[in-house]
């Protein structure tokens, strides 16, 4: 017999597995549920009950029939229970939102950043966390946990951010940082995740998507610098040292422009904030950085192959014209090739976006707590890579 904490260990697998089914379909019966998750009634049937006793299901006020047996509740997410916190760290400034487990945000505050040094910055994130926290609270909202995003690589096995350039920050272990600053102010314990501003943007499209469309997609943060966040087989890619995504530094020029970075010729140099307002000083509009900028997403396209590329990030939504020549230039390659680009649209919260996604990687890593041994819509519950190889039934009957 397995230990206590395998059986916690698949008892979450199958949590997850209901919630993200319920999420995609709402509306499904528990009998529907055992037979979409090859769970057995019963499983579902306890599990569901714990769900919805801490507030992450509902069910709605009808019933449907099914088939000549009893009738059977639609169940749902509960969008009115748990609430979820997100921090965006930017370059010059800190977005904290309050939003339920269906992506409404319902707390939202910015202030400007006091100083780049990471423990004043951790205490003045703790403190408009704290006021987050007790805003939710007072709303109906139980907060269940803290995510932050900021502009530089995180590695995830240290808690580290590894390398911060607009920040001035290298290897500065601010996750533990975070969290003392958070008992400090009196904020009570809950999980806390970091991941890099692009990554938690791609979040915030992907987790509270309204269809199944997204489950390859890339968020393109266009600010001071310029990084993408990637969401391939419904999974967040960060790489071997969560450094993925620096499209700022891919070269888009061979001897172009010097680049704060010391290289020539990258993205950064065309398509940042500073060159943006070389741009529309010189020309009167962004459209060389537009152009630079759909020379880039097109090269994302053909490396990727995403169903949408969302532009976020303040020059994106500030510069609409930008988009645009994007646009036509990602047009103008894949007439030139015979193919249909995807689909290209603006981030869906705006320059909320990041913080938004910082909150939806709380819920990320909730419901995908390991890594699948594949993709695809036919995954079970025990098709996972772990050093535990019982099932899920199995496990149940021990």
């Amino acid at each position: 017999m397995k230990t206590t904490g395998d059986q916690q260990l698949v008892k979450h697998i199958n949590r997850s597995v209901l919630l993200r089914l319920v999420r995609a379909r709402p509306g499904l019966s528990r009998a529907q549920l055992a037979v979409e998750s090859g769970l057995t009634k019963s499983t579902v049937g306890q599990l569901t009950k714990e769900l919805l006793e801490e507030g992450w299901l509902e069910q709605s006020g009808t019933t449907t029939p099914a088939g000549l047996g009893r009738p059977s509740t639609p169940l749902q997410i509960n969008g009115k229970a748990r609430g979820l916190l997100g921090v965006e760290l930017a370059v010059d400034c800190i977005r904290v939102v309050g939003v339920s487990l269906l992506g409404e945000v319902v707390y939202s505050e910015h202030e400007l950043l006091h100083t780049r040094q990471p423990e004043q910055v951790c205490q003045q994130l703790a403190d408009m966390t704290a006021k987050a926290h007790a805003c939710l609270i007072q709303a109906g909202y139980q907060p269940s946990g803290l995510g932050v995003g900021l502009p530089g690589a995180f590695d995830e096995a240290t808690g580290a951010v590894c390398f911060a350039p607009n920040l001035a920050w290298r290897h500065v272990n601010i996750l533990p940082q975070i969290r003392q600053a958070l008992a400090a102010r009196g904020v009570p314990p809950m999980p806390v995740h970091v991941q890099n501003d692009a990554d938690t943007g791609a979040l915030s499209e992907y987790e509270f998507a309204s269809d199944s469309t997204n489950s390859a997609l890339v968020f393109v943060a266009c600010g001071v610098g310029v990084g993408a966040g990637i969401v391939l087989n419904d999974r967040l890619f960060t790489g071997a040292r969560g450094m993925a995504g620096e499209i700022g530094h891919s070269i888009v020029q061979a001897n172009g422009p010097r680049c704060t970075c010391g290289r020539s010729g990258c993205a950064e140099a065309f398509i940042g904030a500073r060159a943006i307002a070389r741009d529309i000083l010189h020309n009167g509009h962004a459209s060389q950085a537009g152009t630079y900028l759909g020379i880039l997403i097109h090269n994302l396209w053909t490396t990727f192959d995403p169903h949408v590329i969302v532009l976020g990030g303040v020059s994106c939504i500030e510069n609409p014209h930008m988009v645009e020549v994007a646009e036509k230039v990602l047009r103008d390659y894949a007439a030139s090739s015979g193919m249909t680009p995807p689909l290209v649209r603006t981030a869906r919260y705006g320059l909320l976006a990041s913080a938004v996604g910082a909150a939806a990687l709380v819920l990320h890593h909730y419901l995908q707590p390991l890594q699948p041994k594949r993709a695809g819509p036919h995954l079970r519950p025990h098709e996972f890579d772990d050093t535990h190889s019982i099932t899920a039934n199995q496990m149940m009957a021990a």
